[in-house]
């Protein structure tokens, strides 16, 4: 069995108050969107065989670890289940730390494999379970629709937030963003306007009304990163912000963009658009 486990974007991203346990409650939108790696699980019917497999691929992360999130979903649901052997494969697309969700949608995505190739038989709130314990944002891919997310990122609600038709334009920068670090830096505190309210604003009265509190402590540590945002801005996006902790940027186009033309202003960081 094949899957595409897909990425997300944090449309805004509001850290609201500082958790007893040392966690962070925040607000944020997660939107889905179609940059995709590429997740093969295959049973295996060999009794010397050990209970999984696991490989990554990719021509810059090659990586072969059984520390990776699809490994620990398969545990995790091994843990309370009978589980065939299987060998699983992960062909990396999505760049990692980036903010982009990329391993919390493998777990999810490996989960709802798992549920399928085993008949366990989960509901869409159990895998959300297992998920959410995986990771804060994992929880998310399971229903993979657009999201307000509070607490931790794990307590998800519908948005009727819609961005077809519009152009996604994702650039990551090779910096690397600490998000234990960018947490500490951030001071947090309740925003003036709801995010659900601007949310469900028009997308072009986005700009100087949603944001992501991580910006500006992330802006003042890597300059250069402020000024990918301007970029985005300059080459005419509707709207352009940090992913969740970073380190990559989204713009958002009315129009089609060329991804040559993208990646001649942007030289030297991992460049992605797609129509949605």
């Amino acid at each position: 069995m094949v899957t595409f486990p897909n990425a997300k974007i944090n449309l805004g991203l509001d850290v609201v108050e500082r958790r007893p346990d040392g966690y962070h409650n925040l607000e944020t939108v997660f939107y889905p969107i179609p940059l995709q790696d590429i997740l093969e699980i295959t049973t295996v019917d060999d009794d010397a065989a050990p209970e999984y497999t696991f490989t990554m691929h990719n021509a810059v992360f090659e990586n072969d670890s059984n520390d990776n999130l699809v490994v620990r979903a398969y545990k995790i649901l091994a843990a309370d289940h009978k589980m065939p052997k299987v060998k699983m494969a992960l062909y990396k697309n999505i760049p990692t730390g980036a903010g982009l969700g990329g391993g919390s949608a493998d777990a999810a995505f490996a989960l709802k494999m798992l549920n399928e190739i085993a008949a366990l038989g989960l509901s869409d709130e159990k895998l959300e379970e297992y998920a959410a314990r995986l990771g804060a944002d994992c929880a998310f891919f399971v229903k993979n629709t657009p999201a307000y997310a509070t607490g931790i990122g794990n307590i998800l609600s519908p948005t009727p937030c819609n961005l077809n038709g519009y152009c996604m334009v994702i650039v990551k920068p090779e910096i690397h963003i600490s998000t234990k670090e960018a947490y500490a830096l951030v001071r947090p505190q309740h925003p003036e306007t709801p995010l659900t309210q601007i949310a469900a604003m028009p997308v072009n009265k986005w700009k100087g009304l949603m944001k992501n509190d991580f910006e500006k402590s992330v802006f003042a540590q890597y300059p250069a990163m402020g000024k990918i945002k301007d970029g985005l801005y300059a080459m005419g996006a509707v709207y352009a912000s940090m992913s969740g902790s970073g380190s990559a940027f989204f713009g958002i186009f009315e129009q089609e963009q060329d991804l040559n033309e993208i990646k001649k202003q942007f030289p030297g960081t991992f460049c992605w658009s797609k129509v949605l």
